[in-house]
This record gives C-alpha cells, structure tokens and sequence, in this order.
C-alpha cells in the first residue's frame, strides 16, 4: 500500500516562498509519476505540476500555465521524495495542496486527476495579501 505524506504548508505574504515536500512510501515499482494538485474553497482540484521518477532519474517535469517560472517541481536526494518550490506567491495560489503518485507512463496526461491512484492528507497554503 503506497502512502504519501506531504509537510511544509503553512502561512506567507504575497511574494514570499515556501517549500512543500511529499514522502512516498511502500511503492516497490520501478518507476512512478508524482505530482501536486491544489484546491480552493469553491473550486476543482487543479493540477499544479508533475516530474516523473524511475530508479535513479527524475526528468519530464510539467507546469500549470499559471505557475510556470514561479513553482519548481524536483526529486529530493530521498530515493520517493517530490518537492514543490513555490517562488513569488500569490493570494491565488491559496489552496488546499495535495500530493499524488500514478503509475502511466511518462506521467501521460498529468493534470487528469483520474490517472492517480494515490493521494495524500493534503497540506494548506495560505498567502496573504
């Protein structure tokens, strides 16, 4: 059973950084997609960004168009490890952050919440203006 346990949510003001980070666990595949998804009160689960991992490589990272130049999707030196680097946020990147892990290939389309089978608790990301 695969788990994802994402940290680093928490409050900043506009412009600000912050760092979220997802542990998977109990994958035993030789490769796997990762990826962030994000909800605000109201709204869909949207997708934010994807980076593909097999054994030792980590490559094919996607971007929503609105965070693009500002979110960093990247592998930890932990072998399952996705982190999202968050640069210049803004009052609506404010969400509900999750994390999730699919096994098609090369992420295929990776901001289809169906192509996940598993999901974290969820992190919230507050920025103020």
């Amino acid at each position: 059973q695969v788990q994802l346990v994402e940290s680093g949510g928490g409050s900043v003001q506009a412009g600000g950084s912050m760092t979220l980070s997802c542990a998977a666990t109990g994958y035993t595949g030789s490769s796997i997609c990762m990826a962030w998804f994000r909800q605000a009160p109201g709204k869909e689960r949207e997708g934010v960004a994807s980076l593909y991992f097999t054994e030792w490589l980590a490559f094919g990272a996607s971007y929503a168009d609105s965070v693009k130049g500002r979110f960093t999707i990247s592998r930890d030196n932990a072998k399952n490890t996705v982190l999202l680097q968050m640069n210049n946020l803004k009052p609506e990147d404010n969400a509900m952050y999750y994390c999730a892990a699919g096994t098609m290939q090369y992420c295929g389309t990776w901001s289809s919440l169906s192509g996940y089978r598993y999901w974290g608790q969820g992190t919230q990301v507050t920025v103020s203006s």
